[in-house]
């Protein structure tokens, strides 16, 4: 809040004689104990509120107390980071002092941002379009694309948000038909960047949100009960294809009371494709003949003139492969191999859905087979995973409104610091006639503005970047989010204003007939 005044008050110790090093020495000490202060301050209020943090359920369930634990070196690299951080800041921000002090007391308006900086924003979703189509082929591959498309829009939204703030300005100012709207676009357009310095946090908050709410939001409904077929929740089976465990099952170890379970449809072998080719971006590991793929509904059929098909064990297409899911998938033509010659990789049990049927063949496979992964369902898994998805967004639910507290404190401490710098330019406005409601509308267009401005422009870029990476990676399309993202957005932003509107008692005492004086 005094960064403003301080800045001042060196400029005007550099004036008088202070050396460079003494000023930069003073501002160091300045911050390494405010900062410090701070810091161990944060420590206290972290312990005095673990218990409570221990009972909130923030994915579903309560932590144990020995969960909320420090480390060592993560306390260590707090405890002194944040101080060291806050030090060097502050002589970083003394460079306008270092170089001239007349500077800071005589300051003239900077230049205006340049639409140049909407290339790094363009750049990440250019790449995360690129990829469409063209899905690298390994997880490395996959994680450097997506990821680092993801990032430099991040970037992107930070670097352009001074640009976007003044183009908001601009067209503030030229649709205005009343003195606050005239003055705040003005004053907005002469310094965007300090418009936006104040609600970068907030930006980024929305932009991480709307990213991981897209995703797990259009996964959730693209993989859960309600888009599953049949085979999805009816079939069981045991399988092993991976790198760790047996090269293959034994045949003469599947029980034969599987056949005689009330409810249990058919038994079938999944083989081992010996074709497979892993580094391939679509591979299937597993064949089966196309008569025992008839045998389960649902299942999918061979290509016309086929005897055997290339499938994943579970008889499930992937998302975003070249077969399509559906009730009934075309799998694709198996290799001209033996078939009965190949390694039996997995047992598939088509049951009528019933618990009985399903829980009676997972025993069975699991006593027949103890060194293999336990037998499943397609549904388990998706269980699984719905439920993690779920715990995911509720985290980051929670993230987003620490996030969007944090932002919104900070946009308070630099409304307040902003008020405290342009106290007197504010005072002569008010002795030359502007009311004092009229200054308060210029203080909350000042603010609003860019907020609403890049705060839209940052959901769109989120949305839009999980719309991409959903295409590219899995061949989804964006699913519209719930209504808890647009309770939290609203909520974020309305406190967002409310904190702003809560800086507005300042100015009549900081815009007095006393300020209008030389310091």
């Amino acid at each position: 809040m005094s960064a403003a005044r301080r800045e001042q008050r060196f400029a005007a110790m550099r004036l008088i004689g202070a050396t460079p090093r003494q000023v930069a020495t003073l501002a160091t000490i300045e911050s390494l104990l405010a900062s410090a202060a701070g810091t161990v301050l944060g420590f206290g209020l972290f312990f005095a509120l673990r218990p409570a943090l221990a009972q909130f359920p923030f994915t579903g369930l309560r932590f144990y107390l020995d969960d909320l634990v420090l480390t060592w070196p993560g306390a260590l690299a707090v405890l002194l980071g944040v101080p060291i951080g806050a030090a060097l800041a502050a002589r970083l921000a003394l460079r306008r002092v270092r170089i001239s002090p007349l500077g800071v007391m005589r300051r003239v308006t900077p230049k205006p941002p340049r639409a140049w900086r909407l290339l790094p924003l363009l750049a990440g979703l250019a790449e995360l379009a690129w990829f469409v189509g063209r899905r690298p082929a390994t997880t490395n591959g996959q994680t450097g694309a997506y990821l680092t498309g993801i990032l430099v829009v991040m970037v992107g939204v930070v670097v352009a948000g001074p640009w976007l703030t003044m183009t908001g300005s601009r067209l503030l100012a030229r649709l205005a038909r009343r003195p606050p709207a005239m003055i705040a676009g003005r004053r907005l357009a002469d310094d965007p960047r300090a418009g936006f310095r104040s609600i970068s946090g907030l930006a980024l908050a929305l932009f991480v949100g709307s990213v991981a709410t897209g995703v797990i939001t259009t996964y959730v409904g693209e993989r859960g009960d309600s888009t599953a077929t049949p085979i999805v929740h009816n079939l069981m089976s045991v399988n092993f294809w991976g790198d760790d465990g047996p090269e293959a099952l034994d045949p003469a170890a599947v029980p034969s009371a599987l056949t005689t379970v009330p409810g249990v449809k058919s038994v079938v072998l999944i083989r081992r494709n010996p074709r497979e080719d892993r580094s391939a971006q679509n591979s299937w590991p597993a064949l089966i003949s196309c008569a025992d793929l008839a045998r389960i509904p649902g299942s999918g059929h061979c290509s016309p003139g086929a005897t055997a098909a290339q499938v994943f064990p579970d008889l499930v297409p992937p998302g975003g492969g070249p077969v399509a899911v559906g009730p009934d998938p075309e799998w694709p033509a198996a290799p001209d191999v033996p078939l009965d010659r190949q390694q039996v990789i997995g047992v598939a049990v088509d049951t009528d859905g019933s618990p009985a049927a399903l829980e009676t063949s997972r025993t069975l496979l699991e006593n027949a087979f103890p060194f293999v992964d336990g037998a499943a369902s397609e549904g388990d898994y998706r269980g699984d995973n719905t439920r993690l998805l779920i715990q995911l967004q509720r985290l980051a639910d929670i993230v987003i409104i620490a996030s969007l507290v944090i932002a919104g404190c900070s946009l308070a401490v630099s409304i307040t610091g902003g008020l405290n710098e342009r106290k007197q330019p504010f005072a002569m406005l008010r002795l030359a006639g502007l009311r004092l409601t009229e200054l308060r509308r210029v203080v909350l267009l000042e603010s609003a503005v860019p907020l609403l401005a890049v705060s839209a422009v940052a959901i769109a870029a989120g949305f839009l970047s999980a719309a991409l990476f959903l295409k590219s990676q899995l061949d989804y399309v964006l699913h519209p989010p719930g209504a808890a993202y647009y309770v939290i957005t609203v909520a974020g932003l309305v406190v967002s204003l409310a904190l702003i509107v809560s800086t507005m008692p300042l100015l009549r005492r900081l815009t007095g007939p006393d300020t209008v004086r030389n310091d």
